[in-house]
């Protein structure tokens, strides 16, 4: 009996410093974790050797008066009527540019972050730019699963991979946030919270 006792007292102990050990590791998770969003004072070696070498000689009048900007490289894509576009054709008003798949978990997390913040910024430019490889990706997988979640915002789809090329893109989802001049103001790596997104939103609507 008291052999009993003792082995529910030693549980229930056990049961109180997990429970502990969780909370603990909750708190420090959220005081720590890193800030989701990185300022582009300056694009990476890799994305500006991309865009030279895409505009050659003209590099240099890509680049704005002010040296730590760096315009977003410019790339050819799909709109939702088959239509090819370019991301500079939409410079001209803050751009939230982010890209994703169907295959990727957290791209589709938050993806009603960003649905409902397209509903709320009409100044604000919204690209979901799909990463359509047609081996993991295709249109049709794309378009079906937009049309089964109701999503609104603008969809487009990155056929030939030079977008996924020119940023360098290791891994889903990416956002980036660039300004009405085309800069690149900030990026983020992995899913965004609805906090971080309007904070990168915010990066790129102040005068």
């Amino acid at each position: 009996m008291k052999k009993s006792s003792k082995w529910i007292i030693a549980a229930a102990v056990f049961v109180v410093l997990l429970i502990a050990a969780a909370v603990l590791y909750n708190t420090l998770s959220d005081e720590y974790r890193p800030d989701p969003l990185a300022t582009d004072s300056a694009q990476t070696e890799q994305q500006t050797d991309a865009e030279q070498g895409m505009t050659g000689d003209n590099a240099a009048s890509d680049t704005t008066e002010d040296a730590a900007l760096t315009k977003a490289p410019d790339f050819a894509m799909l709109n939702q009527n088959g239509e090819t576009v370019r991301l500079s054709d939409y410079f001209g008003k803050p751009i939230v540019l982010n890209f994703w798949a169907t295959w990727c978990y957290y791209c589709k997390e938050e993806m009603p972050d960003f649905n409902e913040a397209y509903g709320e910024h009409d100044d604000i430019q919204f690209m979901m730019v799909n990463v359509t490889d047609s081996y993991q990706e295709t249109l049709e997988t794309a378009k079906n699963y937009i049309e089964e979640q109701g999503f609104s915002f603008p969809v487009f789809f990155d056929t030939e991979t030079e977008a996924a090329s020119l940023y360098g893109l290791t891994g889903l989802p990416k956002t980036y946030f660039i300004d009405k001049n085309g800069n690149l103001i900030a990026h983020g790596n992995g899913m965004l919270t609805r906090d971080a997104l309007e904070r990168g939103i915010a990066m790129i609507t102040e005068e």
